[in-house]
């Protein structure tokens, strides 16, 4: 056997290790993927991970009103099928909300006014009576019954429908794109001076920027509302426009943007830039033609985290955006529908899924050019 072939435990425990970890961030995905394309019912009645096998739920259905009833040798009867076209199997009925479950399928119960029901277990039902029914609301039957897998793509046509949600999509993208790049341009010039371009104040400088990463963005979101609504006012410029809110994810944005490109920009080699000195290079042309091109690792994880808090932020877009239909962003659209309650699981499910493929796409977009960063920003020995 070749001596490079035998693994030892610890390399089994390290392999191991990752796999479980991809197991237990990929679950989650998963499970809101297959609950996205589960009937609606199934999702309350049940979890994701059964999906693949029979549920058993309570429902109610109304018979038709008396005008759908046929007479049949002096009987009047109403008749047709609780599943209406679907599929399943009546393990009991009732026709009470306090006993769902009094009577077997196939059995006859009897109800007031010398009226009868009969549900069979594939659905069917009969009622009965001496008289004609009356009235313009049909009895209710209450059953239970074991109901087969049902997937569909109906919760997703209906977040994908709804009225505005093309319009809240555009404005996310305005909104994340801008808010993703201005930070990163800015903080990229302010950590190479932080890093490399000796001048006063520049420890100061650096520890506030330290103190505003532990500022809560709720404290200061007044105080940054007023500042600029005063702003504006001096100027005419309305306050709930585009411009502000990039300037305030902007402002929320740079002091942990700073704080890692310095860090990482302080930690390239020191011979390279004195060499680029010695040639005559300005420090712009040394941060626009080494340190940029070595710092891609660096700017494509911020990038990373940037656009996802800015894609998925409410509270900040609401503030500085507005909540009007034309201003609306994706995450305040999804919120509308889901309902203040949050009880339709079929849409909380469907739409946060769909808020996450673009997210998805950006990392999976970064990680190519930070592999290709990594490559580049490394020093090869002579």
């Amino acid at each position: 056997m070749h001596k490079g072939s035998v693994r030892s435990p610890l390399t089994w425990f390290v392999h191991l290790s990752v796999l479980f970890l991809v197991i237990l961030w990929t679950l989650p995905t998963a499970g809101l993927f297959i609950s996205a394309i589960r009937d609606k019912d199934q999702i309350v009645a049940s979890g994701w991970w059964t999906a693949l096998s029979t549920s058993t739920q309570n429902a109610i259905y109304r018979a038709p009103a008396a005008d759908k009833q046929v007479e049949e040798n002096g009987t009047f009867v109403i008749s047709g099928n609780v599943f209406e076209g679907g599929q399943g199997t009546v393990g009991a009925f009732g026709n009470s909300s306090q006993d769902p479950a009094a009577f077997e399928a196939g059995a006859t119960a009897d109800l007031k006014d010398d009226v009868k029901l009969t549900v069979e277990a594939n659905g069917d039902f009969r009622l009965t009576s001496p008289k004609a029914f009356e009235g313009t609301r049909g009895q209710r039957i209450f059953y239970t019954a074991a109901i087969p897998p049902r997937f569909t793509l109906e919760n997703y046509r209906n977040v994908l429908m709804a009225e505005g949600i093309g319009q809240s999509f555009i404005n996310s993208l305005t909104v994340a794109i801008p808010a993703t790049i201005i930070p990163i341009l800015v903080a990229a010039f302010a950590a190479y001076a932080l890093a490399w371009m000796p001048f006063p104040g520049r420890s100061l400088i650096l520890a506030v920027i330290v103190g505003l990463l532990v500022v809560p963005l709720q404290m200061s979101l007044i105080p940054l509302l007023k500042m600029y609504n005063g702003i504006g006012a001096f100027f005419g410029v309305p306050s709930k426009t585009y411009l502000g809110i990039w300037l305030a994810h902007m402002g929320f944005g740079l002091p942990l943007a700073i704080y890692l490109l310095r860090n990482y920009i302080a930690g390239l080699p020191r011979e390279i830039m004195e060499s680029a000195r010695v040639d005559g290079a300005s420090d712009f042309t040394i941060f626009t033609k080494i340190v940029l091109p070595l710092s891609y690792p660096a700017l494509a994880s911020f990038a990373i985290f940037q656009f996802l808090w800015t894609w998925n932020d409410l509270l900040v877009a609401m503030v500085f955006l507005g909540t009007g239909n034309d201003e609306l962003v994706l995450t305040g659209r999804l919120v509308n529908l889901l309902g203040s309650r949050g009880g339709k699981w079929e849409i909380l499910t469907a739409s946060a899924f769909i808020t996450i493929i673009v997210p998805l796409l950006v990392f999976f977009a970064l990680q190519r050019y930070l592999v290709r960063g990594l490559l580049a920003g490394s020093v090869k020995g002579g």
